[in-house]
Formats: C-alpha cells, sequence, structure tokens
C-alpha cells in the first residue's frame, strides 16, 4: 500500500516532477563521516588515549584508513565480514572505521564467549579475517582447530596483556602494508550492512543481528540528542565496545569530537583512578559497573572533584546504588533497548518536576524505561495478539514493540526468525511491559526466558542444554535469580536420575566446561521440576523460589 501511495504521489505532486535525487542533494547516512568532520575540524585535538599515550584525530583518522587499506591487501572485498576479538583496546576502536571504509562488515566477538560459539559465530559469519588481541590466543586457537575454512588471524598485540600468536601477521604490520593511494568505501546505499551483532535467542543458538549504515548514524545520533554530552566530552570506555557496537558510541563521541579514553580492564581502582586523571565526563555500564562505583572506597574517590554522568540499562538501579552514585557526584541516564535496535532505543527522560521527589520516589522514577528515543518512529506497548495498543494505566501488560530506522535489518541467514519478529510491521521485543498514565514504559517481566547477567544475555535453554550433559542430571530447568551483583545470574533447579549423585559444585565445575564463565549457574537447587498437566516445566513457579532464595 505504501509504495503504491508514493507511486500516485509522484504521478500527480508536482514536487516530484524535475526534483530528482541526486548526488548533490543526497547522500546515503553513515557514521563514517563522523571522522572526516572531526579530523578536518578538529585535527590537533586528542580522539584516543590509553595507556599513557595519546592519538589525534587527524592520526586516527589516517590509521582507519590505513586499516582499510591493509584489510583490501589481504583480499577483503566489500560485503566481506571482518569479526574482531579484543578488549576496550584503540584497535577495537579502529575496526569501527576501518572495517567499513574497506566496505566489509564488522562482526566484535564477545570476549567471554567459549571456544565452540566464537567457532559457530566465525563460521556463520564467514569471517574473512580475524584481528585478535593475543590474550585470547588459547580461546582463539580451540576455536580455529574447529573450522574448516579458518579466517586469516592478525594479531593485536599489547604490551599490557602479552599473550601467544595465533596468526602470522600483527596489527601494525597489517596498518603499513596497506597503499597510501587506497580509496576508502563509501556505501552506496544506506541500508547496507555496517556490523554484524549475535545475541543469544530463546533457541540458544546464537542469532547474527544485522545493522546497517543508517541505523548506526541515527543512533549515535539519538545517543547525542538524550544524553547531555556537551563539548568535546571525555568518554571512558567501561561498556564493551563488542556491546551492540558500544551502544554506537564510537560514532557518537566522534561525531561530537570528544575523547574516547581505553579501558583493557575494568576493577573499581582502574575506571576511579582513570576517571580523575582524564577527567572523564561521561561513561556507560551495566548496573555491575555502577555497583563498581558506587561501593568503592572513598580514597579512590577523593580525586574526583567533577561530575560524571554514567549512562545504564538492563536492570532498573536500586534506589540505595542511585542514592549512593548521586552522594558520590554521578548522574544516571536509564535507557533500555536491545541488540535488535542497536542498543538503547528508550530512555527515562528526566522531568524537572522529579526534582523534589525523595530518593525512594527518584528511584522509582528512574527504573522505567521511559519513551523512545527521537530517533526511534514507533514504540508501544501492545497485545501480543490483536497488536493494538494497550492503555496507558500503568496496569495492562503487553508487549513491547517498536519500528523504525534503528531497528535492524534482520537476522543473517534465518528468513524465519527475521518475518517472525517483525510481524504484523512491528518489531517484536518479547519484553513484557505496561505504560504508565505519562507515556512512560516499565517492564514487568520477560516473554523469553533470557537471563541477563551483568548485562550480557544467557539464554536458559543453553544452560539447560549444558547441564544434561552430565551423566547424572535427568531434568534441569534455569530461570534468573535476583544478584545484587549481577543484577541477575542463573539458577538452575535439577532433578538427578534414579541411584545418580552429583553436588552443586560438580554440576557447577562440569558447566564450566562447557559454557563461558557468565552463563555458569551460580545456585544449583535439587527438586523435582513443577509442571503443567501437558508435562511442561512451570518457570513462573522456579522463577519464584529463586527470588525467595534471597529472602
Amino acid at each position: 500500500m505504501q509504495a503504491y501511495r508514493r507511486a500516485v504521489f509522484a504521478a500527480t505532486s508536482p514536487y516530484e516532477r524535475g526534483l530528482d535525487q541526486v548526488e548533490a542533494n543526497f547522500q546515503p547516512l553513515t557514521p563514517l563521516t563522523f571522522l572526516d568532520r572531526a579530523a578536518a575540524t578538529y585535527p590537533d585535538r586528542v580522539a584516543v588515549r590509553y595507556a599513557g599515550s595519546s592519538t589525534t584525530y587527524a592520526e586516527l583518522h589516517d590509521r582507519c584508513h590505513r586499516l582499510a587499506a591493509g584489510l583490501a591487501a589481504l583480499g577483503v572485498q566489500p560485503g566481506d565480514t571482518v569479526a574482531v576479538l579484543a578488549p576496550n583496546v584503540p584497535a577495537l576502536l579502529e575496526a569501527h572505521y576501518g572495517v567499513p571504509l574497506a566496505g566489509a562488515v564488522l562482526n566484535a566477538l564477545n570476549t567471554r564467549l567459549d571456544a565452540r560459539t566464537i567457532a559457530y559465530i566465525l563460521a556463520h559469519g564467514e569471517a574473512k579475517v580475524l584481528l585478535a588481541d593475543t590474550e585470547y590466543a588459547p580461546i582463539i586457537q580451540a576455536a580455529l582447530a574447529d573450522l574448516e575454512q579458518p579466517p586469516i588471524v592478525v594479531d593485536i598485540i599489547d604490551p599490557a596483556a602479552p599473550g601467544a600468536r595465533s596468526g602470522e601477521l600483527d596489527y601494525d604490520a597489517l596498518l603499513d602494508r596497506g597503499d597510501p593511494a587506497f580509496t576508502p568505501y563509501r556505501p552506496a546505499d544506506e541500508w547496507q550492512a555496517i556490523a554484524l551483532n549475535y545475541t543469544s535467542g530463546t533457541t540458544g543458538q546464537p542469532k547474527g543481528v544485522v545493522y546497517h549504515h543508517r541505523g548506526a548514524y541515527l543512533n549515535a545520533v539519538g545517543n547525542a540528542l538524550v544524553w547531555d554530552l556537551g563539548d568535546a566530552p571525555v568518554y571512558l570506555w567501561t561498556l564493551p565496545l563488542f556491546h551492540c557496537n558500544g551502544w554506537c558510541f564510537p560514532w557518537t563521541v566522534t561525531m561530537k569530537a570528544g575523547t574516547h579514553v581505553c579501558l583493557r580492564k575494568l576493577t573499581a581502582e582502574t575506571i576511579l583512578t582513570t576517571i580523575a586523571e582524564e577527567q572523564v565526563s561521561h561513561l556507560c555500564g551495566a548496573p555491575i559497573v555502577m555497583g563498581l562505583i558506587a561501593h568503592a572506597d572513598d580514597a579512590l574517590h577523593a580525586p574526583i572533584t567533577h561530575s560524571v554522568r554514567m549512562m545504564t540499562a538492563a536492570s532498573a538501579p536500586p534506589a540505595a546504588i542511585l542514592e549512593r552514585m548521586a552522594d558520590r557526584g554521578f548522574h544516571v541516564t536509564h535507557v533500555y533497548g536491545l541488540t535488535e535496535v542497536y542498543g538503547p532505543a528508550t530512555v527515562c527522560a528526566w522531568q524537572t518536576e522529579w526534582d523534589g521527589l525523595d530518593t525512594t520516589a527518584k528511584a522509582a522514577k528512574l527504573a522505567r524505561q521511559g519513551v523512545r528515543y527521537p530517533v526511534l518512529e514507533g514504540l508501544a506497548v501492545c497485545d501480543p495478539a490483536t497488536l493494538e495498543p494497550l492503555p496507558h494505566d500503568g496496569t495492562s501488560l503487553g508487549e513491547i514493540m517498536m519500528r523504525g530506522h534503528i531497528v535492524m535489518k534482520g537476522y543473517l541467514k534465518d528468513q524465519a526468525a527475521t518475518a517472525k519478529a517483525f510481524a504484523g510491521g512491528w518489531f517484536h521485543t518479547g519484553d513484557l511491559a505496561v505504560t504508565h498514565e505519562d507515556g512512560y514504559i516499565e517492564i514487568k517481566d520477560r516473554s523469553k526466558d533470557i537471563i541477563i547477567t551483568g548485562g550480557e544475555n544467557v539464554s536458559s535453554i543453553e544452560v539447560e542444554g549444558a547441564l544434561y550433559r552430565h551423566p547424572a542430571v535427568l531434568e534441569a530447568a534455569v530461570v534468573a535469580r535476583p544478584d545484587d551483583r549481577w543484577g541477575e545470574s542463573p539458577c538452575a533447579f535439577v532433578t538427578l536420575k534414579p541411584g545418580a549423585t552429583a553436588t552443586a559444585a560438580e554440576l557447577i565445575a562440569h558447566c564450566r566446561q562447557e559454557l563461558a564463565l557468565f552463563k555458569t549457574p551460580k545456585t544449583i537447587v535439587f527438586k523435582e521440576l513443577p509442571k503443567t498437566s501437558t508435562g511442561k516445566v512451570q518457570k513462573n513457579l522456579l522463577r519464584e523460589e529463586a527470588e525467595r532464595l534471597n529472602s
């Protein structure tokens, strides 16, 4: 219908005759232009700081273009995938520009994954090159051993964390191989892919979420619109760059010509010391990072004499943590989103009339997921059956649905999952929420059995599969247990086979061999699983029991 209306409008409207879309009046949106502008306007401004060294915007521009040329010299073609396995170091930040400047698609890998999952992702995404920090050499080598066609490995060598080599070429040598005359790629269509991110699904099989240049550009702009970044922000990389491409902040901070402060390891000491020394103005992170900051020793906070803004997502911040963060001089903004919408897509936009509320009331307001980003065209809590929006009464429970330019292209090589996610013209988040009278949404439950621990998604089915591989386990069901440190943690309810024996410690040790550490259950409860008359495990009852474990 929309295509028909456009055709009719074009045929009848004088505004469509002789006013064509040409190169002079239309260019595909891409966040790559942010680096061009920053380097041209502020060439001597510090773009990156890491481990006592600094890089200007002119130098960053040069390095990203040499990375693109180096990748092309390795045979990378437009449309190929380049994967990166690295912590928050400059090479991964540079890849957010250098890889798409080669016309390739960036696949930033979760550094917490096990070798088997990494092997699956490299194969499914058809990675042609893997830029890999040598710290992860054991995982890399184990993953490559499972592949029939392993990618070319380029080692990122960081003196701060030496490790074994997995490739024949290192990152700096790759940049040196680039042709100085190389012409960087620009997308002919803003719908072209810029990044590939894998997210856990309810089946336990990682799904490849495809981002386009337009969405990356717009969500980067959206971040700047909803968060007071000021002029030339100093941004600390506490949020993993692999997490939804760092919520698009690699592009947002550059758009603002700010300074990226890279941080390899996260501890209370490294975070707070860096904030004081670099005069950090902004950072993002899951509630666990907020907890590190809030509960750190007073001596670590003492050198920080300026206010700091923090953006957090995942679990709602507890009132006590928010109060402590405010006392420490940190202003917290709560956002909500998913990998499928480029990270944050809603924000709990602060209202000035809330300033006079007490701490508990403020926390109740701030805990809500809020309203849509200005660059998200549609947000609604709908009846999942009829897709009709539900009343704004704070009680009518429905599914959060979104539509617009910051919704993914779809799932790579999975048309069925893509069609299901987009059924009825909405992206179905799978999260259940209510809408309050003021239009702010608040999540009440998840229809998908996903556990969010430390900001990372964990599929309960994947964890259950690992438990089932233990010879003593007859049945297993995994749910989220509230966790003061991680937000949530996997809690497993297990029934053993008749005559079999196993301790909780044994099952946890078994899962550590099967899964990434953050996916491993922290709690094991032995019991007969509650079931419906049809034999389906009643996870709602198990969730209630898991919550009671904390009381």
